[in-house]
């Protein structure tokens, strides 16, 4: 499902480079760039699995909806980051934009040919798939043993290092994003986060709490029994 972006002058990029993929040949590839609104789909479950895709602006949840309607987000896609990359033919997953959002995608078809002769992208597109299961692995092991208070740890820890800058971490999802994530209720996160805001593990800045400060990395580590 795809939404052209406004009318923009700008080339089209067509380098793996600009898709945040390094290569030896850094070939002439050809890239799209689509725009899509607060939660608008972008590919959805069982759909073929055609491209790759990098988001340059804004922020993707993957999700699946379960049997009992129920909504598992499986990871959080940020800025930079590539996703949709598949081993079979379909998407196993939903994916959505979370905010506005601007994402970069090339044929997966297109890479493959590439790792054929290129070994960096080769040597990427397994290292892409390794981080893909390590990434799975954590998040089942959250899921089936971390108590409510190491869950919400563990994701503050997580995007404490891929968000934060000059000491503030900007969350683009909401708390039902986080809860549904966590495998908590909306009511389990919102008082875990009161809780940690209590002892002063971190602090909110503005009116919708999005914008947190943590303020006690080490008593949060020591909650994340994870790590």
């Amino acid at each position: 499902m795809f939404a052209r972006t406004t009318t923009n002058p700008t080339p089209r990029p067509n380098s793996l480079r600009e898709f945040g993929m390094a290569s030896d040949s850094n070939p002439i590839v050809s890239l799209n760039e689509f725009t899509y609104k607060k939660s608008t789909e972008i590919y959805g479950e069982k759909e073929p699995a055609e491209y790759v895709y990098q988001v340059k602006s804004g922020a993707v949840r993957s999700y699946k909806l379960l049997s009992d309607g129920r909504r598992q987000i499986g990871a959080f896609h940020l800025a930079g980051d590539i996703f949709g990359l598949e081993n079979g033919g379909e998407h196993r997953f939903t994916a959505e934009a979370i905010v506005d959002t601007t994402v970069r995608l090339i044929k997966q078809q297109s890479l493959e040919i590439v790792a054929e002769s290129d070994a960096m992208v080769a040597r990427n597109l397994l290292s892409m798939t390794t981080s893909n299961l390590q990434h799975a692995e954590d998040h089942m092991l959250l899921l089936g043993r971390k108590t409510s208070l190491e869950r919400v740890a563990a994701f503050l820890l997580e995007m404490d290092k891929r968000l934060s800058a000059a000491g503030t971490m900007a969350l683009p999802m909401s708390r039902r994003d986080i809860a549904d994530y966590l495998g908590l209720t909306l009511e389990t996160v919102s008082r875990v986060l009161s809780r940690l805001h209590e002892l002063r593990t971190l602090g909110f800045i503005g009116n919708t709490q999005r914008q947190i400060v943590l303020l006690d990395r080490s008593r949060l580590a020591s909650l994340d029994l994870q790590g």
